[in-house]
């Protein structure tokens, strides 16, 4: 049920899965202690590691991955991401889709054996089973098939069990002394829920906070205060901040020219340069000029990304019969709450649409939950937003967000060429050469299309105090506390 960042990051200490990202941000074993793939490609086995329990003290059995997968699997369950991530298993869209009593591409080999096979070969399918989507949960504890609302339901593999939760406002985890890995160093990890970017400033100054994301703006302030500046930390995410239009819902925007002429006219240079990095050189974030973050197989320095030109721009609207913005209906952007360099962002790109075309473009700012209930339902017709690789394949972000059948595509953009080229991609197996140099055209493709706008590559800052230590990195962000000690 799970689609941000956040919430990840505070379940990945509860539940793990067969495999798992280490510090050189490739996939390892986890509860498998190794796998095995069939010549064609399509079916792993994995063998799992022998008394892995969970945490009410039942040993982890495969029989518990099928009853996972299947319980997300259930149409009835409601999942947003199962579609994503669970899509290529054979046997996937016949219970989705058409009710089928199980997916019978997972198989209980033995207790300690689960073959799963895909639809067709998948290059990527190990990266797809880092993903929360394929963690394991222990069915007595989560009862028949029923989401997880509270902690007693939370019963995982992990280095931390839930000890307790306050809705909105304290999640606390406590150290599981019999993990498998070794009793964690630290006894609790709490996190609060502080929506307010300046309140979670002021308890990271006062000592109530170990570790907060910091907002652009109040980077400079800490870069001039001796005691804190050399507690923010920067960390470059294989991630894509973008304007998204969506060419149904807005009816300019099925218009090739309209599209291109939105992207000419957004100068991604200067709100890098006047929002994103104050006057702190190591705050500063990579200007997007692909749709796949460096990290990412296959990203290049070279792709088809149309650059500011403003006059050409004018020229495109007004060919689509929209000079200087004239007779365009109403358009509003949407941007997400509780993140102000969202919020400026959004309101630096309207203000260049308005200047360098005539665009008068209104902004709305709309609650986290409300807003990805919109955008999973296709209503957002302009909008600004991120998307953050969930393995490092350019599927995760080529052919999820932008194919006509991809699960993530959420603004109807649809190219028949496009598809082809991703749909090939996809399923390549053993030469990475040639398959890079699909989606390489793929990719050109649609930034010449332009639905999406790249802006920015994401740089978190985060301010870390001294006395944590032992903290663990993937590109992706920390890895499980494991590690972590306090002073």
């Amino acid at each position: 049920m799970v689609q941000d960042g956040d919430t990840i990051d505070a379940l990945q200490q509860v539940f793990e899965g067969l495999v798992k990202w280490d510090e050189n941000s490739k996939v390892i074993p986890n509860i498998a202690e190794k796998w095995d793939i069939s010549p064609d490609g399509r079916t792993y086995t994995f063998t799992l590691n022998k008394g892995v329990k969970f945490h009410n003290g039942r040993e982890v059995k495969a029989d518990d991955f099928k009853y996972t997968i299947e319980r997300e699997t259930d149409p009835t369950f409601g999942s947003e991401t199962a579609p994503s991530y669970l899509s290529v298993i054979d046997g996937f869209n016949e219970k989705w889709k058409k009710g089928a009593s199980e997916v019978r591409g997972v198989k209980v080999v033995d207790d300690y054996h689960l073959a799963i096979t895909t639809v067709k070969p998948c290059p990527y399918f190990l990266g797809l089973a880092t993903y929360p989507n394929y963690w394991v949960v222990c069915k007595e504890a989560v009862g028949d098939k029923k989401q997880i609302t509270g902690i007693t339901q939370m019963v995982g593999t992990g280095a931390f069990k839930p000890e307790s939760y306050a809705e909105k406002q304290l999640l606390v985890l406590a150290a599981n002394k019999d993990y498998r890995g070794g009793a964690p160093k630290i006894d609790k990890i709490e996190r609060p829920i502080i929506l307010d970017s300046a309140t979670r400033l002021n308890k990271f100054k006062s000592g109530e906070l170990d570790l907060t994301r910091v907002e652009r703006q109040d980077i400079t302030g800490l870069n001039n205060d001796s005691k804190f500046k050399d507690q923010v930390k920067y960390f470059e995410r294989p991630a894509l901040y973008y304007v998204g239009m969506n060419c149904k819902t807005y009816a300019p925007f099925r218009d090739r020219n309209v599209r291109r002429a939105f992207a000419m006219a957004i100068d991604a240079q200067k709100i890098v340069d006047t929002i994103l990095s104050g006057d702190v050189p190591d705050a500063k974030c990579p200007v997007a000029h692909s749709i796949l973050p460096p990290s990412v197989l296959g990203f290049r320095t070279n792709a088809a990304y149309i650059p500011f030109n403003v006059q050409e721009a004018k020229r495109l609207l007004a060919a689509a019969g929209y000079a200087d913005g004239k007779n365009m209906p109403t358009l509003t952007m949407y941007h997400r709450d509780g993140q102000p360099d969202v919020e400026r962002v959004a309101t630096a790109v309207a203000a260049q649409l308005h200047a360098n075309l005539g665009v008068n473009c209104s902004l709305q700012m709309v609650p986290w939950a409300q807003y990805l209930d919109k955008h999973n339902k296709h209503q957002l017709e302009f909008f600004h937003m991120r998307w953050s690789a969930d393995y490092l394949d350019p599927q995760n972000f080529l052919s999820l967000l932008l194919s006509t059948t991809g699960s993530e595509n959420r603004i109807d953009y649809s190219n028949p060429v496009y598809d082809a080229l991703c749909a090939q991609g996809d399923t390549m197996v053993g030469n990475d050469v040639e398959r890079l140099k699909l989606y390489a055209q793929a990719e050109d493709i649609v930034l010449q299309d332009a639905p999406f706008i790249p802006i920015y590559i994401e740089k978190d800052a985060e301010l870390i105090s001294p006395r944590v230590h032992g903290l663990r990195e993937s590109v992706f962000g920390h890895l499980p506390h494991t590690t972590v000690s306090l002073e």
